[in-house]
């Protein structure tokens, strides 16, 4: 890519007079730099170890950043993550690529379901490394779950708006027998009020052909249940009614506490968040907790049989660290 097309693509100035003329490609990261190179940056250090390395051109937006090189081009933005999405914008407006925003929960099915990956780009959040990712990529097909990172890559970003047929034949809080298309699954571990968002992954895989098995489906990160003991030990759903539910986001809570109204009468549910979270149309307050220890404590003094405990995860139980010991 010519200097000049990088500097009108970017809105950027010119502010010297280089002997190069253009570039290979473009990283953010100086490990990356190959002679030839742009790189995007404002931390000196960084730009130091990408000049040793060959770049022959910077992208910078901080008027502190010395030009110790004036053979190469300093191209001055306003915004360096700005300018890094105008020029992935420009890498991808010719070719024969799809880009598509998927909830976190899709995304979390997704990663599940699908058998086979190395036809799909997962974005990460970070925008940097989600640069990468794209930049001098010859993938076709990529998929995030940061709508704000995604709409810098394409403003008109699509969405899942279709699904495959299906219906849940029965389900519990934690167990789903359903129907996809002419397939039965037996008593998975899908929340029902997830069910929609897996068919509308298992469409998204079809139309794309992933290959996918919908039996790999299990509980997400997202809502994740476990059945302890009075002491916060982990044990069988057979040996109690008492489940830990670690929930990283509100709406899950909502859709919980809902079903529970109306499926499960008899159960003693509580919320447990940290300090002034309000949830929507949850009408009893939540109890908050400023610690791992303060929440423990709150769970080993009250009765109940659910807990949703909001932004926590499954260390505060008093086995799981054993469990899970080799990761």
């Amino acid at each position: 890519m010519k200097i000049e097309d990088i500097i009108n693509l970017t809105n950027g100035v010119l502010e010297n007079s280089p002997q190069v003329q253009s570039i290979e490609s473009a990283t953010v990261f100086p490990s990356k730099v190959e002679i030839g190179d742009l790189f995007i940056s404002s931390d000196k250090e960084e730009i130091d170890r990408a000049i040793e390395n060959g770049a022959y051109a910077i992208i910078y937006d901080n008027d502190s950043i010395a030009k110790s090189d004036s053979e190469i081009a300093w191209i001055k933005v306003d915004d360096i993550k700005d300018a890094s999405f105008r020029l992935i914008r420009y890498v991808i407006l010719n070719k024969d690529v799809n880009f598509r925003y998927l909830t976190p929960h899709q995304v979390s099915f997704l990663k599940m379901i699908i058998t086979q990956k190395s036809n799909i780009t997962i974005l990460v959040d970070d925008w940097r490394k989600a640069f990468e990712q794209v930049i001098n990529s010859n993938g076709k097909l990529f998929v995030g779950n940061n709508q704000k990172l995604m709409g810098m890559i394409k403003s008109n970003m699509k969405i899942l708006d279709k699904k495959v047929d299906g219906y849940i034949i029965s389900d519990t809080l934690f167990k789903s027998t359903f129907k996809i298309e002419k397939y039965i699954y037996q008593e998975k571990e899908l929340v029902p009020f997830h069910f929609d968002e897996l068919t509308k992954v298992v469409k998204f895989c079809q139309d794309f052909e992933l290959p996918y098995s919908v039996d790999r489906v299990k509980y997400t990160k997202h809502f994740s249940p476990i059945f302890i003991d009075s002491d916060l030990n982990k044990t069988q759903s057979s040996k109690s009614d008492k489940v830990l539910i670690f929930v990283d986001n509100l709406a899950d809570i909502v859709d919980a506490r809902e079903y529970i109204k109306h499926n499960g009468k008899w159960i003693k549910s509580i919320i447990l968040t940290p300090p002034k979270v309000k949830i929507p149309q949850i009408m009893d307050n939540p109890h908050w907790f400023k610690n791992s220890d303060e929440a423990k404590t709150i769970l080993k003094s009250m009765h109940f049989n659910y807990a949703l405990v909001y932004t926590l995860d499954k260390s505060i139980l008093n086995n799981i660290k054993d469990e899970y010991s080799l990761f």
